[in-house]
């Protein structure tokens, strides 16, 4: 999950303003520092040279560097930061090859559900993509608010219930990068991590086929069982029954989850209630 080691444009992109900001800000910081151990030494109680004088009050020139340095910096990293945040709009479009991929992300307690409504597939805390093809997400959370993360593909973005975010990535390289939850949500928070497997797009049809075999099918009934608080330790993969699903956990048509609920005594009594919301 290495920032500074990008697998896409938009990680590119973060990584690029990341390390500009860093280095536009130590126009001020190396200064600073050079200027403290310099004061230091020069007005050392053993040099003789060095000029004491209390009735100093004002000086334009020291007020000029004290105060121009640190105005061009901010005027820079904010137009550094603004540019970037408009460039990077998460629902902007990412050009590449083939066809896009739509995939609908439900952030539950505790694991997250990828469903391809074009595939009528799903999967959990794991996310295959084709290498190269433009990635359209659609964001809804069972229960609290969350975060999805990929930290090597970028946009960091929030899961809220009864809402649709957008999101738009693109992995540029094939190999095994890691997601996570970037925002608490109770006790099983930790564990709230996801596999992204990025792979030939000759390889993904093939992918495709193959989980579609599985016995296992995703409808409402059986969303309802998964999305009960719990870990989900192993990868399960389902077929679609119902290509309306998405909407109707976006929609709430299916109720909300309670929320992380306190598990202890302690905690109900410390809280007053039984919802960690």
């Amino acid at each position: 999950m290495n920032l500074l080691d990008p697998q896409g444009p938009v990680a590119a992109a973060n990584s690029t303003i990341l390390v500009d900001s860093v280095f536009i800000m130590l126009a001020i910081v190396v200064p600073t520092i050079i200027a403290i151990l310099a004061f230091a030494f020069w007005f050392r109680a053993s040099n003789p040279r060095a000029r004491f004088q209390p009735d100093f009050v004002y000086s334009g020139r020291v007020e000029m560097v004290v105060w121009a340095i640190p105005a061009l910096t901010v005027i820079l990293l904010g137009g550094v930061a603004w540019i970037g945040s408009h460039q990077l709009d998460p629902a902007a479009p990412v050009p590449g090859t083939g066809s896009p991929v739509r995939i609908q992300a439900v952030s539950l307690d505790w694991k997250w559900l990828f469903i391809y409504p074009d595939q009528r597939i799903a999967t959990v805390n794991t996310l295959t993509v084709p290498a190269g093809a433009e990635l359209n997400f659609q964001l809804t959370s069972s229960s609290v608010m969350n975060t999805f993360f990929i930290p090597q593909l970028g946009s960091m973005i929030y899961t809220m219930n009864g809402m649709v975010t957008k999101l738009n990535l693109r992995a540029d390289n094939e190999g095994k990068l890691q997601g996570l939850s970037a925002h608490f949500s109770g006790d099983g928070f930790p564990d709230m991590m996801f596999d992204v497997n990025v792979i030939s797009p000759l390889a993904f049809p093939d992918w495709v086929a193959t989980t579609a075999k599985t016995d296992a099918v995703l409808n409402e009934d059986s969303y309802k069982k998964l999305m009960q608080q719990g870990v989900e330790k192993g990868r399960p993969t389902y077929r679609v029954d119902d290509p309306r699903l998405f909407d109707l956990i976006a929609t709430q048509h299916i109720p909300p989850g309670p929320g992380p609920e306190l598990l202890s005594e302690a905690g109900r009594s410390q809280s007053g209630g039984h919802d960690a919301r």
